[in-house]
């Protein structure tokens, strides 16, 4: 293997985890102190500050021609938070479920996979498309603030522990809010940063070893893109706070698709190609792993360890089919 790439690769995945760890902290802790609801927060602020790796990552590569790792990336990593992530915390601890907003998140994640799996279809994903991804977000985003406001005291405590404003005296906010500020634009400074390194490493490997972009942007690229959703994840499993690791992943792989998505294609002059594969396979998996998220959801509203294990070795098989096939 070129040394270089992997030694690029690996270091800026491990800038972009920092990064998303000052984006997520930043943008959190400043909305926080401007006054927006911790439970909206969670869902909302901190979904997408996990997501700055696949935004970077997705714009880095598409403006570089690479748009089969971008694409790539954003259906591997779906489909990683979903069966990986949230297969491991209910292995960890069986989850039940108590958010309303899965009555609105659960069709949402469907919907944006086959909104997805359409646009691809043709093999572009265009700008005008990217800007029909990113309406959608908006009116998710609408539809989020009204049904957050019917949550349950219970619930809205255990988001309020994770991300409640610092007690400060009120001469300390200003000072706060500009610290908070600086910790987020300097994140997202090094997530750029980060995704160059990352993408021109990824890149260099899939020419070295003969892999397709797509491939590369499926395995290696999504796993690392999903380590701040890991991460929180677990933490707030580990914590008792599984309503909230709930919430993230949900709301990341939403936004990864609308927002991210959508943001990379519309800045990208001519959208973004799409190889025939993703079409025919991947990104029809993704809407599939969402779609059988109904059922399990659903049933008795709990992800059972077996549920959870039963997750994980699907995540595995396919990992080792797109190896042992795609290669």
């Amino acid at each position: 293997m070129d040394m270089h790439g992997a030694v690029a690769f690996a270091a800026g995945l491990g800038l972009l985890v920092v990064a998303a760890e000052m984006v997520v902290r930043g943008a959190s802790r400043l909305a926080a102190s401007l006054g927006v609801e911790p439970l909206l927060l969670g869902l909302t602020v901190v979904a997408v500050g996990t997501s700055i790796p696949e935004l970077a990552v997705g714009i880095t590569a598409s403006l570089q021609g690479s748009g089969a790792l971008a694409v790539g990336n954003i259906a591997g990593t779906n489909v990683f938070n979903i069966l990986f992530i949230l297969g491991l915390i209910a292995v960890l601890k069986p989850l039940p479920l108590h958010l309303q907003v899965l009555k609105l998140e659960l069709p949402t994640m469907v919907g944006a996979a086959v909104l997805m799996s359409v646009f691809a279809w043709d093999g572009a994903i265009t700008q005008l498309d990217g800007g029909v991804l990113l309406v959608a977000a908006v009116l998710y985003t609408l539809a989020l603030i009204v049904l957050s406001r019917r949550e349950t005291p219970a619930l809205k405590e255990e988001f309020s522990n994770v991300y409640g404003a610092d007690d400060a005296g009120t001469g300390a906010v200003a000072g706060q809010r500009a610290k908070y500020a600086a910790v987020l634009a300097a994140g997202l400074a090094l997530s750029v940063l980060g995704a160059n390194w990352l993408v021109s490493g990824a890149v260099d490997i899939a020419r070295t070893l003969g892999l397709s972009e797509a491939v590369i942007g499926l395995t290696i690229v999504a796993v690392g893109t999903s380590a701040p959703e890991l991460v929180t994840s677990i933490v707030a499993t580990l914590r008792d706070e599984r309503d909230v690791a709930v919430g993230n992943l949900l709301g990341s792989s939403i936004y990864n698709i609308l927002v991210i998505l959508g943001l990379t294609c519309l800045v990208t002059p001519g959208g973004v190609p799409v190889e025939r594969q993703l079409t025919l396979v991947d990104i029809p998996l993704m809407a599939g792993v969402a779609l059988l998220c109904v059922p399990v959801f659903m049933t008795g509203k709990r992800i059972s360890r077996l549920e959870g294990g039963i997750g994980i070795a699907l995540y595995l098989a396919y990992m080792l089919w797109l190896v042992l096939f795609r290669a």
